[in-house]
């Protein structure tokens, strides 16, 4: 017993060796553990980043080579006058996925900003800011503007040969790129403001924390500009399409009309478009609305915040989806595609399902080939 407390005093100097050795090596696991997580982030960031971008841009050429191909070849004005929108459309997704994506991605594998610059703003910020609401809006006031244009030539078709030309087509084109282009450029003169987001990687205008009477106005604005857009877009495309129905339901047995044909693929093509639009950009617009008022009126509860946050990241990525899946309404909604799947359906139902003798019958004459490539 003696030599045993002899052996434990003496051995009682060490223990704060052996403390100091255990804390620096609990410290340097914490220190390997923290830069493997943020490697990890960093890599799952930049893939989610790089994916959609690349799947976008892939996608918007695509349609951008089917609606050049299919503008140089049309000879109806009205269908022309479309093709114009549909490939301004396309050319400005497009570019809002690679002038904001290449910025994310930039503030993803420089680390982002911390949470004490969340709600600070920098040239950057503020570019990135301003370069999502402008590619948001412009995709928005395009839909309307084509889902009115195809309202009037469906309704009034001689008012639109007379009003509608290919000059007044590229001035409202650059209407509506100066009006987003405007309102993006708002918080330069104060009225509003672009914040860095949870998780620090991207820009947005500021909606949870600090918000003052001009930022509640500036959302408001962008929001409201937004929704007006789908909500006019989805009136004209109602009136267009029952428009048509009735039409059809008047035509008389063994008639044709071309015309009409090539109005249903256009109607049915805003129709794609606008569904896609409110489906992707009615939860960010909606959101962020009531977000800014709930934090003018009343502080978030830091509980409250994290969720808030987390909505926040989910609205704009499924808003960045809009950019994506407006290409395949161009590329899936075409005339020869409805064609040649209506072509199979209605054979498989007579051959039993024999895709195979399907997909023989599905290819219509040659004289019929020349009238579809037109499109």
């Amino acid at each position: 017993m003696l030599s045993l407390s002899r052996w434990n005093c003496s051995s009682s100097p060490l223990v704060p060796h052996f403390s100091n050795v255990s804390v620096g090596r609990a410290k340097a696991r914490a220190a390997l553990e923290e830069t493997s997580q943020h490697a990890n982030l960093t890599t799952g960031g930049v893939m989610v980043v790089v994916f959609p971008m690349t799947l976008g841009i892939v996608s918007n050429m695509v349609a951008l080579f089917i609606l050049a191909n299919a503008y140089s070849l049309q000879r109806r004005r009205s269908k022309a006058t479309f093709l114009l929108f549909a490939t301004s459309l396309v050319v400005t997704d497009f570019m809002g996925h690679v002038i904001p994506g290449t910025l994310v991605l930039r503030l993803y594998l420089s680390g982002g900003a911390g949470p004490e610059d969340y709600r600070s703003s920098d040239g950057l910020c503020r570019f990135l800011g301003g370069s999502m609401v402008f590619f948001g809006l412009c995709p928005l006031f395009m839909g309307c503007a084509m889902a009115a244009e195809r309202c009037l030539g469906v309704t009034k078709p001689l008012l639109h040969s007379s009003l509608v030309t290919g000059t007044r087509t590229k001035m409202c084109l650059c209407v509506i790129w100066l009006a987003a282009l405007c309102v993006a450029l708002l918080p330069w003169l104060q009225l509003g403001s672009y914040t860095y987001q949870d998780p620090g990687t991207w820009c947005f205008i500021q909606v949870l924390s600090d918000i003052q009477q001009a930022d509640v106005a500036f959302v408001a604005l962008f929001s409201g500009l937004g929704l007006a857009a789908l909500a006019v877009a989805v009136v004209c495309n109602t009136v267009s399409g029952l428009t048509l129905v009735l039409a059809r339901l008047r035509r008389k047995p063994g008639s044709h009309h071309s015309a009409r044909s090539h109005d249903i693929e256009m109607v049915v093509q805003l129709v794609g478009i606008t569904v896609t639009s409110c489906i992707c950009w009615c939860p960010l617009l909606i959101f962020g609305l009531t977000s800014a008022i709930h934090s003018y009126t009343g502080p978030i509860g830091e509980q409250d915040l994290p969720g808030y946050k987390m909505l926040m990241v989910m609205g704009v990525r499924l808003a960045t989806w809009n950019q994506i899946l407006d290409p395949w309404v161009y590329i899936l909604l075409r005339r020869t595609v409805l064609r040649k799947i209506y072509l199979i359906a209605k054979c498989q139902a007579g051959l039993g399902g024999n895709i195979f003798g399907c997909l023989d019958s599905a290819s219509p004459p040659q004289s019929e080939k020349n009238e579809v490539n037109q499109v």
